[in-house]
């Protein structure tokens, strides 16, 4: 048709490059690299305006330069040293759900932080698999030396925590004190007064931060943790089983307990029933998670909800910003937030 803008495109003499292909369809470079990659984050009219160009030009990408351009797999890794297999799996069907339609795939690399060689084999593990990128959750993103290793690598990463310890675009913060806080605030609305805490491992920031919080809410009604109704745990079922063992043999035992994961909520519910005791009239249990295990136990579990799969959809999507693969992903901080989830096994505190 006379005048329209597309016959008038001047296509080059010679063979045309990409910059051509960019000129001519009004876009960046990085877009057509993006369409030629089969990128999902290219909207459907500029791609069908450059596959068009492509077309009529008949360009086609150097080989050479493009594995040049590619010296990264279409790999993203998630590294993780979590003990909790629940709060893994859901992680990955996360991370799934943001690299769905992109072309990536993921690969996993379970680690022991405590082994001397596990900075090695982290470092192995990316140049083998040349990773696009990688998804560090808790507690495996709390080592600095670990994000010293990948910066020296060049592999972007999105770490996920408990509290903000990197830049915000490799940040994703869960905000687990607001969970500490909405567990004392239901158990002190349900006339408990002795409360106690089972932990995770020191070593997990999310334990100490999951403790601040019911110690913050223990304190705005005037009352505190009492050191003998406190037990670390390991985030695993046996644990939960062995410090509900020793809290509920306290000769001033607490009328509640805050776990602070399921799985250790689930032990502390099998310590009570050895102990005679019953949930909710005579102990109440709070967990952390809201995993499968909370609904499986008996009383179902009052716990607190973790967006954990949302949480992976989001890294993923992160970690293609860092690239300008994509727009960084606007993200409702209070999405994150836990939100408490009221079943079978809390009620008033016995009189």
């Amino acid at each position: 048709m006379a005048g329209d803008k597309d016959d008038e495109i001047e296509i080059p003499a010679g063979r045309p490059t990409i910059n051509d292909i960019a000129r001519m369809a009004e876009v960046s470079k990085k877009t057509v690299s993006r369409v030629l990659n089969k990128s999902p984050f290219v909207s459907a009219d500029t791609r069908a305006k450059v596959e068009e160009i492509i077309g009529r030009t008949g360009y086609s990408p150097d080989p050479q330069a493009r594995g040049l351009a590619f010296r990264r797999s279409f790999l993203v890794g998630i590294i993780f040293d979590n003990p909790n297999p629940q709060y893994v799996v859901n992680m990955q069907q996360g991370i799934l759900d943001g690299l769905r339609g992109s072309g990536y795939e993921l690969v996993i690399h379970p680690c022991d932080r405590r082994s001397r060689s596990y900075l090695t084999d982290v470092r192995h593990f990316v140049e083998r698999q040349k990773l696009y990128g990688v998804v560090m959750p808790p507690s495996i993103s709390e080592d600095e030396q670990l994000a010293r290793l990948l910066e020296e690598l060049k592999c972007s990463y999105i770490r996920i925590a408990s509290v903000p310890l990197d830049r915000p675009e490799r940040m994703i913060v869960s905000h687990d004190r607001r969970g500490g806080e909405a567990a004392a605030r239901h158990l002190i609305e349900l006339g408990h007064r002795r409360i106690g805490f089972i932990s995770g491992p020191s070593t997990f920031r999310s334990s100490h931060e999951r403790r601040a919080g019911l110690e913050d809410g223990l304190a705005a009604a005037g009352l505190s943790l009492s050191p003998d109704h406190i037990a670390e745990g390991a985030y695993t079922f046996d644990s939960g089983v062995a410090c509900g063992t020793a809290l509920l043999s306290r000769a001033e035992r607490p009328t509640a307990v805050f776990c602070a994961n399921d799985e250790m909520a689930a032990g502390l519910l099998q310590a009570a029933r050895r102990a005679g005791l019953r949930v909710p009239q005579d102990l109440s249990v709070v967990g952390f998670d809201d995993f499968q295990v909370a609904t499986q136990v008996w009383p179902t579990l009052t716990t607190l909800h973790t967006p954990t799969r949302d949480i992976g959809r989001l890294a993923a999507l992160k970690l293609f910003a860092l690239s300008d693969e994509a727009e960084e992903p606007e993200i409702d901080e209070e999405s994150l937030v836990m939100r408490l989830v009221v079943r079978e096994s809390t009620g008033p505190a016995p009189t």
